[in-house]
């Protein structure tokens, strides 16, 4: 590490923390990236970009890079309900032929290695222990233990939580959880080969759910997902069996390459309760999971996580208070995340459902707005920030510090 005192530490090396750190560094402000792993591999995901993320990427001169690398393009996307289905195309131009699904240790690495270019420091294997807390309660840094159990206190103007949904950061600022919400779904998930690439698929039955999803290696995606007091009944014989038993009853062309032996070991993921925390006080802010988290069935955590790396980095371009950052954010996604909780619920008919879906693709045809512009090289990044009046994360006070962005 070059220095004790950065103009903003961003905690989480992932989607979230990678894509605001390269956009802070682009403009100029000295970023340094924490991630406890030491290596940036595969994570849980079901890997689904939808229009916003794919924009953002091709923006930013990244999607063409993950298109070299062999991740197919997605031009329609597929909605079953029982025995109806819908077949959407997906519209495409030379800049963005269409929606993808890269894996996520070729998104995540292709994201933190364009941030390390723009100027980003980023230390990984290095587990934040603490926060360091300034006068009036402001967080002022953090204190950072690496692999070999060296401790360092690195000083910022702003500490960025993007470390997920259990964020350390949100834990140590004390976020206030604004909404959450029980409904989880518990998903399986494998690699197949020999499966057509027909753009996204999404099959629903009677309290069940199927993903069909192109990414690298010529595999797809399948996962499935069911109410929690479902799971022993849909995979009791095991996951394998049961996720071919789920895929092939939904669409018997599933049925032999799912029987076939996965590409890599099936995965789970048990859910979690949805939250909305609040996104950023005095001397922090959240992104990604770690402000909102919601069910993976509607397939749009990635997007959420690029979307808050564009706000923030453009409220702090344009001298925006992180105040408005948190405010603006939860406002645009508070439809998406009620949307979601009811999906995640399984408590619905095929109407019901296509409905919630239509709110959904409402939501994500909505334009950006300017707060998501992304600041010029040489912008001075100021960032008003507040103290808190006795509830967490409510305004207190205007007090504007300035990130020297440039210099």
């Amino acid at each position: 590490m070059r220095t004790d005192h950065y103009d903003a530490i961003i905690v989480g090396a992932r989607v979230a923390g990678a894509a605001t750190g390269l956009l802070l560094a682009r403009a100029g402000a000295r970023v340094l990236i924490l991630d406890r792993e030491a290596e940036i591999g595969d994570t849980l995901s079901t890997h689904a970009l939808m229009r916003p993320a794919v924009e953002l990427l091709g923006e930013w001169g990244l999607l063409g890079r993950l298109l070299g690398a062999g991740t197919p393009v997605v031009r329609q996307a597929l909605v079953r309900y029982g025995a109806g289905e819908i077949t959407v195309p997906v519209r495409g131009d030379a800049a963005v032929p269409g929606l993808c699904a890269p894996r996520r240790r070729l998104l995540d690495r292709t994201l933190l290695e364009a941030a390390a270019a723009a100027g980003a420091e980023v230390a990984l294997g290095a587990a934040v222990e603490a926060c360091l807390v300034g006068p009036a309660g402001r967080i002022t840094g953090v204190s950072a233990v690496s692999r070999d159990g060296r401790s360092r206190a690195i000083r910022a103007d702003l500490v960025i939580g993007a470390d997920g949904r259990g964020s350390r950061i949100a834990e140590l600022a004390d976020a206030r959880t604004l909404r959450a919400t029980p409904s989880r779904a518990v998903t399986t998930y494998g690699y197949f080969a020999g499966i057509e690439n027909r753009g996204y698929r999404w099959y629903f039955g009677p309290r069940v759910m199927v993903g069909v999803i192109p990414t690298n290696d010529d595999l797809h995606c399948v996962c499935a997902s069911c109410p929690p007091e479902d799971y022993r009944a849909r995979f009791g014989a095991g996951a394998r069996a049961g996720l071919a038993a789920i895929a092939g009853a939904l669409d018997p062309e599933l049925s032999d390459p799912t029987r076939a032996a996965p590409a890599e070991r099936l995965r789970r993921f048990a859910g979690a309760p949805g939250h909305m925390r609040a996104r950023a006080g005095r001397g922090w802010a959240l992104v990604g999971d770690a402000a909102c988290f919601k069910d993976p069935m509607t397939a749009l955590g990635i997007s959420d996580a690029l979307l808050d790396a564009r706000h923030l980095a453009g409220t702090l371009g344009r001298a925006g208070s992180l105040a408005s950052y948190a405010r603006e954010r939860n406002a645009r996604v508070a439809e998406l995340f009620e949307a979601t909780e009811r999906i995640a619920s399984f408590d619905w008919d095929y109407e019901t459902l296509a409905s919630l879906h239509a709110r959904v693709n409402a939501c994500l045809r909505r334009p950006r707005d300017a707060a998501g512009l992304v600041p010029a090289p040489g912008t001075t990044l100021r960032v008003v920030v507040w103290a808190p009046r006795g509830a967490r994360g409510e305004p207190f006070d205007n007090q504007t510090l300035t990130m020297n962005a440039g210099e």
